[in-house]
């Protein structure tokens, strides 16, 4: 029998069931099919059968209690979270007046528009700024550590680091409000860089980071005095790389991490939206943001066992992952709360205003800068009416 395509009867069975008469009958009674008829059968049966579906994975036992922030306040009460990795992005400081990025309207990037920038990511290009460098520095006189108070939000990761359970925070912001809240430096990981160092783009002689504001909050253009090159504080734009450290605490942190945390991120820029995917499939993770992010896709619910996919708040296949939709800050207080921790936050908050208080107002005017981005471009925020 030639081999047919598929999807077709083979031509030599119709013909063997024209001409082969040798078995018929003459008797209508007689409806059981010849052994030809039966092949053809089970042939068109396997044409249209549809493919086996594999079965489903069986889902783990829920690793929470409850995928809120109940659950997640019950395992670090039950002393299962002693290694808490946080996730932060621009969302944790917008309470601070600081703008996000990608909001319509109030973002930074809307509102940079009115600087006629071939595309509002071109303040963070490093082909423009060496072409154009004024509106970065516009920029950076608004973010310049300073200019800025921490919110609860950065105090909250203070407090996990004092209590030991802060394994490290890795973040994107570059307003270094970490380490204004009293974070150390080894326990941040700028991901995209920060103000807290600075160099030479061109010979990549370094500088301190007064050096670049010196000439920023003076209108001038920080140039370097061996080559006259351009300096920036080491902020990572588009088209230079990540710092190596970024990489090398994230081989060796996400393996040993029992909580993520992730605040105030739209999990939409790599390779940092891909942390989430890092920690393996039995970790707890609690996203804290005003909309859902970093979900789930079909792929990776295929595979539940396999390494960690995006978050999967689907009810009939979460088995670790914890939500809360709405501020920041308002998250953290709640969590706070149901912690007991409400006191400690608290503190943290009162007493780095009374030492700021003790200053004196003439040591700075807080967020009130002359004459800053914010004013000109209306990016100041307001204070979350909400929290305490």
């Amino acid at each position: 029998m030639s081999e047919a395509l598929p999807g077709t009867i083979p031509k030599n069975v119709e013909v063997n069931q024209r001409n082969d008469t040798s078995n018929t009958t003459n008797d209508p009674s007689d409806t059981k099919p010849a052994a030809d008829d039966e092949a053809i059968i089970e042939l068109l049966r396997k044409m249209t059968m549809q493919p086996k579906v594999p079965e489903e994975e069986e889902i783990p036992p829920p690793l929470l209690s409850s995928f809120d922030l109940k659950g997640v306040a019950e395992l670090i009460k039950s002393g299962k979270a002693k290694r808490i990795i946080c996730m932060c992005g621009a969302g944790i400081s917008v309470s601070a007046g600081i703008p996000d990025f990608r909001t319509p309207g109030t973002g930074l990037y809307s509102q940079l528009q009115k600087y006629e920038l071939p595309c509002p990511e071109a303040v963070f290009d490093i082909g423009f700024f060496q072409e154009n460098p004024k509106p970065f520095h516009l920029l950076a006189k608004e973010l310049f550590p300073g200019c800025y108070k921490p919110t609860p939000t950065h105090y909250f990761m203070k407090l996990l680091h004092d209590k030991g359970l802060l394994l490290h925070c890795f973040t994107q912001n570059i307003d270094s409000l970490e380490s204004q809240a009293g974070l150390p430096k080894d326990a941040v990981i700028a991901a995209h860089g920060n103000f807290d160092s600075a160099h030479c783009i061109q010979c990549n002689k370094e500088y301190p980071t007064d050096f670049v504001k010196g000439a920023v909050f003076q209108d001038k253009i920080a140039t370097c005095t061996s080559c006259s090159g351009l300096v920036k504080p080491d902020i990572v734009f588009f088209g230079e790389g990540l710092p190596d450290r970024f990489f090398k605490l994230m081989l060796t942190d996400f393996p040993k991490c029992d909580l993520l945390v992730v605040m105030g991120t739209s999990l939409v820029v790599h390779p940092f939206a891909g942390l989430i995917y890092q920690v393996g499939p039995d970790v707890p993770r609690l996203l804290i943001n005003r909309e859902e992010v970093g979900l789930k896709s079909g792929l990776d619910r295929s595979r539940l066992r396999a390494r960690s996919g995006g978050f999967d708040f689907d009810p009939r296949t979460n088995y670790r992952d914890a939500k809360h939709l709405g501020d920041c800050d308002d998250g953290v207080w709640e969590l706070c709360r149901l912690l007991g921790w409400e006191a400690d936050l608290k503190a943290l908050l009162d007493g780095t205003a009374q030492k700021k208080g003790a200053a004196g107002a003439g040591a700075g005017a807080g967020n009130k800068g002359s004459k800053t981005l914010s004013s000109l471009l209306c990016l100041g925020g307001k204070k979350d009416p909400k929290s305490p």
